[in-house]
């Protein structure tokens, strides 16, 4: 199903920094020498999360041609055809796995520099996400408060698996700074594979990796629940980025089924999780993991019990979807409106003012 109305606010797409070399300029003296003389801007260092090259990280009518910017494939194959009024790009960095905590934060600040002045700067429809190393919190910190002066930037990125649970209290100067800002918390798919995705150990194949990636996310709702997250930071957004959501439903009956036999365990809990869940948890709609019959989709987001939780994203450049189907089919208009536009504004604060200024825009094209 076509997006059918203009002004759309994609919460999930993607851009790579091209090389290390790249990011030399974003780079303090010491570090910038310590890339060169390790020969670490030329070897095949590569962090990008999704390379170009590779063929199945990227639409094959996506794909940008050799020796180009992305910038303008960005704009001719996501912001124009699907007449969006903002994408928020995250920056997938392998940095954030670097075992040198020094070394992995000046690259995510790097990286955090390249994306202000590559990106933003030349695209004032894209806002985006602060990348940071958050197995050290400080330096985490650090870096948001660095990044926080510019409204741009609308959210902090990390990955959904990394050296703890994310609810652990190690992470919450992380989640103080975002409150503080007004920034969200962008939990995306992936990992620093420190840990097996799985309690018996490492899996064997991709696919598995994959699906696991669910089970992921359930486990930080429940860390965030059980440790209370919620209730220590009452205005912090936490959004799920390619997560999925038709595991939704279950996790919400089991956390809630669970709570009422041990909450003497957990006694900041003040109401039952499901509550808690539906108010605090937001998902983005790409990879949409449900079947295509719109009775099945139907029936999930009922029992899902709520309209806000979703949010419109393409996952661009990557192959979720054919042609531009970007929407499941079955959906009401209301619920595409708020899935498209109302939803974002509210998981994402610091947007309003991005579609105030398209709205005032597209004013000023229709008097024209």
């Amino acid at each position: 199903m076509k997006l059918p109305l203009d002004g759309a606010i994609d919460c999930d797409a993607h851009m790579s920094v091209p090389n290390v070399a790249a990011l030399l300029p974003f780079m303090s003296d010491y570090w910038r020498d310590q890339i060169v003389n390790r020969y670490i801007d030329r070897s095949g260092f590569n962090l990008m999360s999704y390379p170009p090259r590779s063929p199945f990280t990227v639409r094959d009518d996506w794909r940008p041609a050799p020796d180009t910017d992305g910038l303008d494939g960005l704009r001719r194959n996501l912001l124009e055809p699907f007449r969006l009024s903002t994408a928020i790009c995250h920056t997938l960095h392998g940095s954030i796995a670097l075992f040198n905590e020094d070394m992995g934060a000046e690259f995510c600040k790097a990286v955090n520099s390249w994306v202000a002045r590559e990106r933003l700067d030349r695209e004032p429809r894209l806002r985006a996400s602060i990348l940071v190393h958050a197995q050290n919190p400080a330096l985490a910190v650090e870096e948001i408060e660095r990044c926080a002066e510019d409204a741009r930037f609308v959210a902090v990125l990390v990955p959904v698996m990394g050296d703890n649970p994310l609810g652990r209290r190690i992470y919450w100067p992380i989640y103080e700074a975002c409150e503080r800002h007004g920034l969200s918390l962008a939990v995306h798919a992936g990992s620093t594979y420190r840990h097996a995705p799985t309690a018996a150990g490492w899996t064997s194949f991709q696919s598995e990796d994959y699906v696991l990636q669910s089970s992921a996310f359930e486990n930080l709702i429940v860390s965030f629940l059980a440790e209370g997250v919620f209730q220590k930071f009452q205005d912090l957004k936490l959004v799920c980025m390619e997560s999925g959501f038709t595991w939704l439903p279950t996790l919400i009956w089991r956390s809630s089924k669970t709570w009422r036999g041990v909450r003497t365990e957990v006694p900041w809990l003040d109401r039952v999780p499901s509550e808690i869940i539906r108010e605090r948890i937001r998902l983005t709609l790409q990879p949409v993991d449900a079947p295509r019959d719109a009775k099945i989709l139907n029936r999930i987001l009922e029992q899902i019990a709520s309209d806000d939780m979703l949010l419109f994203s393409t996952d661009y450049p990557h192959s979720q979807f054919d042609g531009e189907d970007v929407l499941p089919d079955g959906l009401s208009d209301d619920l595409i409106r708020k899935i498209a536009i109302d939803n974002p504004l509210a998981a994402f604060p610091r947007l309003a003012s991005a579609h105030v200024g398209h709205k005032e825009q597209k004013r000023q094209e229709i008097a024209q």
